[in-house]
């Protein structure tokens, strides 16, 4: 439909060696015009002498309230990106009294999720209609996910550890490379400095559930640190009932424990050069149902997840990026009918340079990424490859148009070469009103599972790819948004969830959203609708485990010491399975939340869940949390009251 007009503008395909002679041309022929342009609407490049990482709104500081990383890999004002984002800060985390980020993220407008059990479980995210796959999940810049799945690992992220969270949502494959086809959720760990808080939480709540923790901080511009750790347990419910394929169900409970650390430090290496780390190590063991029996199935599982980054100054708006990441993903089978143990990494060194222009800001980078899979159990015919890329974007913004454009070329060790590009424009109508338009192109490489699995993978699998088209208006003033937006997704040689995996000609994804967040004196409110139509577009029956409807809704308020919030979520019926034939039944759950600062160290939160008792499904056959309590006290010295958001 639409994609024809905004697609003509993008091309599909981009040689490597023009991509990489552009990338250096970029930045060789920008140096002498650096600084000449700042009414373009992107943050410049920092200014003479002032030191890397005390720059605001620099490549380094990623807690601006006005500014996302995410949408273009450097920093841009909130106002100025075309794409859909959506940012979740540490204050709401705290509020929401949830368990896992998956399950926040079932809070935001576009996003479904479904978990097979409770926490420690397979959870699933969909980002407007898209596999679980067509997710990537970044930690400070570094993939996190099962090479063997190829999905990210939402449960194994404590929650403590985040400070605040941007959603993509639309293909970033032309930044991102693989996986990035319905959008990219990139986490930022707490860092360490001056505003590093130290802080100790309680928690208490239903079927079992404790968690402590535990955090501390300090330093300066020039030298800071965190540092943090905590516990969790859960008693849990039993993961799955009669209904569960396979004859798994057991109804004995299936508890969950993980203990976590984490850390980050940066060091002011000289004015213009600036190095951060961070570090995040988990282990837990997840107890699950695999069949009837006194045996207590459960795995033992790991994370890690570790990155160190160089930022630098070449020239006054010319900024440079060293990154060297690596996550880990451990499963190690201790009690089940069938054992199993596998560890799968993602390493990640990359290049990335930012550069003021006349035009805008381009970034353009060089990145390698190394997937390796480890079994004493299953053997994988291929068990590594290596993924090379080169990517090039410019933003932009002047007078009433704003622009963001980005093209990458991948070369996959097993698929050969993948380019894909987009284009976004956004024309203001008015200070309050803009039109936005975009379209973008996206890929993802079959995962290891899909390919080599025993008994199950296809080694003749090849990688989806997909077109993405986006129209939309917006209304912003003061402290309130209204967007509506429409998108068609159209991804090629879509890969089945069947016995078998295959390509199937394509799958078809058309939507609606509709979200509004405000505020105004004591109150914050926000709500969104989604109408999705998610199809297989060889058979029109509609993708597993994604609602046509789903409906979002929140409030709080402040009243002195005290603070309240109430949320609604409405998730319409869909279907478990590719037939179309076990149908989930829709679900309405009402969630209430209220904390009170005793004292101006110490800090109550209360959440009661799934007020109405609702049973529901997000999985057939798996269980998910009846109504329960949750209560925690935090002692934070440094802290102080904060609006809702």
């Amino acid at each position: 439909m639409f994609a024809s007009v905004i697609g003509a503008a993008t091309a599909s395909r981009w040689a490597v060696r023009p991509l990489v002679l552009a990338l250096g041309a970029a930045c060789a022929l920008a140096a002498p015009s650096l600084g000449a342009q700042t009414s373009t609407g992107v943050p410049p490049g920092p200014t003479p002498n002032t030191p890397i990482g005390a720059q605001t709104g620099t490549v380094f500081d990623r807690n601006l309230a006005d500014t996302v990383v995410t949408a273009t890999r450097a920093p841009i004002g909130a106002d100025a990106v075309v794409s859909d984002i959506t940012v979740i800060r540490r204050e709401r985390i705290e509020a929401a009294g949830v368990r896992t980020l998956a399950e926040l993220l079932a809070r935001e407008a576009g996003l479904q999720m479904s978990a097979n059990g409770g926490p420690g479980t397979v959870s699933s995210v969909f980002i407007r209609g898209t596999e679980a796959r067509h997710t990537l999940l970044l930690i400070d810049g570094v993939p996190y996910g099962s090479a063997t799945v190829g999905t990210p690992v939402w449960d194994t992220l404590p929650l403590d550890a985040i400070e605040r969270i941007e959603v993509l949502k639309g293909p970033a494959s032309s930044l991102y490379g693989s996986e990035a086809v319905g959008g990219v959720v990139q986490v930022f760990t707490r860092r360490g400095g001056a505003a590093a808080p130290t802080y100790a939480t309680l928690g208490l709540g239903s079927v079992g559930r404790a968690q402590v923790g535990v955090g501390t901080g300090g330093g300066d511009h020039a030298l800071g640190w965190a540092l943090g750790a905590g516990k969790r347990r859960e008693s849990g419910l039993s993961a799955t009932n009669p209904r569960v394929p396979f004859g798994n169900h057991n109804p004995d409970r299936d508890a969950y424990e993980q203990s976590s650390l984490h850390g980050a430090a940066h060091a002011q290496l000289h004015a213009d050069w600036r190095a951060q780390a961070s570090l995040l190590l988990t282990d837990g063991v997840s107890h699950y149902d695999d069949g009837p029996g006194n045996r207590d199935t459960r795995s033992a599982v790991r994370s890690m997840l570790a990155q160190a980054t160089l930022n630098g100054r070449l020239a006054t708006d010319w900024l440079t990026q060293l990154k060297l990441g690596q996550s880990r993903d451990t499963t190690n089978t201790l009690v089940a009918n069938f054992p199993g143990a596998f560890t799968t990494s993602q390493t990640i060194l990359g290049w990335q340079n930012t550069v003021a222009t006349g035009a805008g800001t381009v970034v353009a980078g060089l990145e390698h990424r190394l997937q390796e899979v480890d079994s004493s159990t299953t053997r994988f015919v291929v068990q590594r490859r290596h993924i090379n890329a080169a990517y090039l974007g410019l933003n932009g913004q002047s007078g009433d148009w704003t622009w963001q454009a980005s093209a990458r070329h991948d070369r996959n060790s097993q698929f050969g070469s993948a380019s894909t590009g987009g284009l976004g424009l956004g024309y203001a109508l008015s200070p309050q009103w803009r039109l936005q338009a975009s379209h973008g192109t996206s890929f993802v490489a079959p995962s290891f599972n899909q390919l080599y699995f025993p008994n199950f993978g296809n080694p003749a699998l090849q990688p989806e790819r997909g077109r993405n088209s986006e129209v939309g208006v917006v209304f912003k003033q003061q402290a309130h948004e209204l967007k509506l937006l429409r998108f068609e997704q159209r991804i090629r040689g879509y890969i089945t969830n069947t016995t078998t995996p295959t390509n199937i000609p394509r799958s078809e994804i058309d939507g609606w959203t509709l979200a509004y967040s405000g505020s105004g004196g004591n109150w914050a409110w926000r709500a969104s609708a989604d109408s999705l139509d998610p199809r297989n577009a060889l058979n029109n029956r509609l993708l597993p485990r994604r609602a046509k409807t789903q409906l979002n809704a929140a409030v709080d308020h402040a009243v002195g010491a005290w603070r309240y919030g109430a949320s609604l979520l409405h998730v319409g019926d869909r279907f478990d399975d590719t037939n179309n034939t076990r149908r989930l039944a829709a679900f309405t759950t009402v969630d209430l939340s209220a904390s009170v600062q005793l004292a101006p160290e110490w800090r109550l939160q209360m959440a009661l869940a799934n007020l109405t008792d609702r049973i529901y499904e997000t999985a057939w056959g798996y269980n998910q949390p009846r109504r329960s309590v949750w209560l925690q006290l935090r002692w934070q010295p440094s802290a102080a009251n904060r609006s809702p958001t």
